[in-house]
Formats: C-alpha cells, structure tokens, sequence
C-alpha cells in the first residue's frame, strides 16, 4: 500500500492508497451554490468586427458559443473525471466584445441546489464557448489566443464566499 505524505492528506480526490476517487458527498446537505468563470479570446481588429456584425461566414458566432458553453456545463461530469453529475437549475453565458483591446471576454455563470459545488461546470462552460469562438472564426484569423480562464467568484458550500480579487488573476 502507497502512504500518503502529511500534506496530501487533506486532498479529497485521493483515496488512503493515493489512488484517485470520487469524492463522496452522500452526507453532506443540499444547498444553492453559484459559481461565475471568465476567459478572454484575443483576435485581429478584423475578426472582432465580423463577430460584432454578424458576418462570419459560420453563422451568429457569439449564438453558437452560447449554446456551446451551456452544452459543456451539463456535460461536465463526462469530460472532468472526478466532478460528480449535477442536476443544473441554471447556466448563463455572456460576452463583452472590447474592440480596444481586440478581445471578446466570456463570463459563464452555473447554479444547483445540490452537495457539491459548481466550479468545474463554470470553468469548463466558459472554455466551450470559447473554443466555439475560435473553431467558427479560424477561416480568417488562425492568430485567435484564449488567454487567462478562471474561476471569479463561487458561493455556497462549506467554503463559503470566493472572489477573485482582481479580473486579471
């Protein structure tokens, strides 16, 4: 049997061999937890305009990468090995376009009511929507960079209140 050293004993995703496991949140009481993540997408002057307009040639980018941000929360559990399945009651996905800067900025927001906490849906909605952008985009700016995806801010759980302490950490 593998002993885990002092500090690996507070991880949860380990089991007493330090093998990796589900962590088991049977005991643990229902109760509404919210997290927000943002990624920024950074594209030639050109490419923002087109998405601005609506004249890509894909279609209504920012539509699509919507739709693409709330499929990748619900399917979290499917891609992230150890995030338990959640019975969402909300996702949101929004976008800034910044045309000083040459960036789209995407905030994802998830909500549940339930035992464990929603970061990952979060994190992993806001990476689709941005993949999206890029995938729909890539014919006429290859250049496209998604930069700085974090987690903003998460409420609920035994943790309590998180928030980001500036928008670029």
């Amino acid at each position: 049997m593998i002993k885990l050293k002092e500090k690996e004993k507070g991880l949860t995703h380990f089991n007493a061999a330090g093998r990796a496991r589900m962590v088991d949140v049977t005991g643990k009481e229902e109760t509404f937890r919210q997290a927000t993540a943002a990624c920024t997408v950074f594209m030639e002057k050109d490419t923002l305009e087109l998405i601005r307009e609506g004249r890509m040639a894909k279609g209504d980018v920012l539509a699509v990468a919507q739709v693409a941000g709330i499929m990748a929360a619900k399917k979290t559990p499917y891609l992230i090995p150890m995030c338990h399945p959640l019975l969402l009651t909300a996702v949101d996905i929004a976008f800034e376009l910044n045309s000083a800067a040459n960036c789209l900025e995407i905030e994802a927001t998830v909500k549940v009511k339930g035992q464990t906490g929603v970061e990952m849906e979060a994190l992993t909605a806001a990476a689709a929507a941005a993949l999206t952008v890029y995938d729909m985009c890539k014919a006429v700016d290859k250049g496209i960079s998604i930069t700085n995806l974090r987690l903003l801010e998460k409420m609920g759980g035994k943790s309590g209140h998180y928030r980001c302490k500036g928008k670029e950490q």
